[in-house]
This record gives C-alpha cells, sequence and structure tokens, in this order.
C-alpha cells in the first residue's frame, strides 16, 4: 500500500508499535499473522522488552521517533491520559509523520489527540479493540469477532475498516464527539463489572462461602446472557420486586460489615428502581416504599 493513497486496500505494511504493552503487542502480532511487517517497537521497562522479544521477534527495538520513521503504519499504544503528551512530543522533535498511518488504540480519544502529527502530515486512525487483555498468550485469539471502536476521516474509513477486518475484528464506527461516551460505557460494562464481581466474591467469603467463584459463575453467566438478549426486562431480585423489607435487610448486613460498600449498593439500588419503574416491571406504590428505604439509609 501507498500511505498517500488512502483508497488503497492497505497490503503489507511496515508496522511500528510505540508502547509495547499488552494491547499494542496483540495488535502487531496480530497485524503480523495478517501478512504485514512488524519491523520495530518501543520498549522502557523489562517486562516491555521481554514481551517485544518473544512475541515480535523481526522487530527492533527503538526509540519512539525512530519507530515512526521505520513504518509505514504506526501503533501509539499507550495509556489515555499519556497519548496527547506522547504525540505532541513526537511532532515537537520533528518525528518523520509524512504520509504515515498513525493510529491510535485508546478508547476515549477521537481524532483531535493526533493533530500534532496530522499537522506534519500523518494519516490518522482510531482503533479501540472492545477486548480486556491480560498480558497472556491467549489475548490474540481475543481478537477474533471483537468489536473495534473506530474513527477516521472519510478518505480513511476504508483503510481503517480494512485492518480491522483482517485481524479478525468487526469495525464499528464512533463519531469523533461521542468517543468519550462510548467510553464511560465500555468502563461501565466491563471495569466496573470486575469490581462488582470480586466485591460481590469477597462478601459471599466473609460469609463462609469458600468457593464463591462457584456459587457465582452459573449466576452471573445467566444474568449477564440475560441482559444481552432481554435489556431491562432481564432484571430481577428484591429492588425490581420492590421487595422492600429485604432491601432493608441488606443495608442493615452492609451497614454494619461492609460499610465503605453501602453508597455503591444504594446508588445501584436506585438506577435499578428506575430502570425497573420505566420498564413497567415495578409499580409506582412498590417504587415509593423502597425509594423510602434507600432514602433512609446514610449515603
Amino acid at each position: 500500500m501507498n500511505p498517500e493513497n488512502p483508497g488503497e486496500h492497505p497490503a503489507r505494511l511496515r508496522v511500528g508499535v510505540v508502547g509495547a504493552g499488552r494491547v499494542g503487542t496483540a495488535l502487531a502480532v496480530a497485524l503480523g499473522r495478517a501478512g504485514h511487517q512488524v519491523v520495530a517497537a518501543s520498549a522502557v521497562s523489562d517486562a516491555s522488552v521481554r514481551r517485544v522479544t518473544r512475541n515480535l521477534p523481526g522487530a527492533a527495538i527503538m526509540q519512539p521517533p525512530d519507530v515512526v520513521a521505520a513504518a509505514d503504519l504506526v501503533l501509539l499504544a499507550v495509556p489515555d491520559d499519556v497519548l496527547p503528551g506522547l504525540v505532541a512530543g513526537l511532532a515537537a522533535t520533528g518525528a518523520a509523520f509524512e504520509g504515515r498511518l498513525v493510529a491510535h488504540v485508546s478508547g476515549r480519544h477521537g481524532l483531535a489527540v493526533l493533530d500534532p502529527a496530522v499537522r506534519a502530515g500523518a494519516l490518522p486512525l482510531a482503533l479501540h479493540p472492545v477486548m480486556t487483555f491480560t498480558g497472556r498468550p491467549d489475548d490474540i485469539d481475543k481478537l477474533a469477532g471483537i468489536s473495534f471502536g473506530v474513527t477516521a476521516p472519510g478518505s480513511l474509513r476504508p483503510v481503517a475498516e480494512a485492518l480491522v477486518v483482517e485481524i479478525g475484528g468487526e469495525p464499528v464506527f464512533i463519531a469523533d464527539e461521542e468517543r468519550d461516551l462510548y467510553h464511560a460505557a465500555l468502563a461501565i460494562g466491563a471495569n466496573y463489572l470486575v469490581t462488582l464481581v470480586v466485591q460481590a466474591a469477597d462478601l459471599l467469603r466473609d460469609a463462609g462461602v469458600a468457593q464463591p467463584a462457584r456459587m457465582l459463575g452459573p449466576l452471573l453467566s445467566a444474568a449477564l446472557d440475560n441482559a444481552l438478549r432481554l435489556g431491562d426486562a432481564a432484571l430481577t431480585g428484591p429492588v425490581a420486586r420492590g421487595d422492600a423489607e429485604t432491601v432493608a435487610s441488606h443495608i442493615r448486613a452492609l451497614r454494619a460489615d461492609a460499610p465503605e460498600i453501602l453508597p455503591a449498593y444504594l446508588a445501584l439500588a436506585r438506577l435499578t428502581a428506575d430502570r425497573a419503574v420505566a420498564a413497567g416491571t415495578l409499580s409506582a406504590p412498590d417504587a415509593q416504599r423502597l425509594l423510602g428505604v434507600l432514602g433512609g439509609a446514610p449515603r
């Protein structure tokens, strides 16, 4: 591919990775399997150096400006809050962005964060894999069939789409101005789910359950499946039923044994009640009794 002709299908590209963490490494390996050549990577920590050596044996370890110069496609795979400074710094030091595809993998950011590189001639893409990565070898396999939140200029949409499809993903185009909302939704759905599950396991352990994961696994799997298929119709439990006395008993138990959890319980209970009322599964009188209990609890 000639990166200066963005209408072309992205044939064999030289790929450079700035930030050889879990995400950057997994995407680079996937691009290599798709026929591209991973030629360079930046790695600072010992763990990153080992990750490059193990997973990207054909990649030279270089400083970020040299990675940019060596590549046709530059993957910027650094934390969200680090990305603006990285792009601005590379542009300020004269990194060779001209004619190169520059793709970041941040969920939060759209194209604006790449403006310094674009002013230097870069072709910008935002390619965010909607998946969690652990640094294990099966991270690459997780890319098959997942969605990518893609933001790209109109002329580069075919390139972005082709790159995502090549590595087994499904491109979902997100408007630049909606990236923050998009990313907040994913954080609520995935990051906070982990917090809730681990907290539930801790409470079960405190209640004397020896194997919380074994107890929770079938329940959580069914709840997730129902939620994805049925939406608010999947709501169950004491809040959705309007069982105010049961909710009051939860509040008493949490206040006594896990007071740090009580504000989150109350907030989630109120949100669940609102959704149940809107869905017609919780009557107004039951909701009033429930909200009275929730309102009377200390926040």
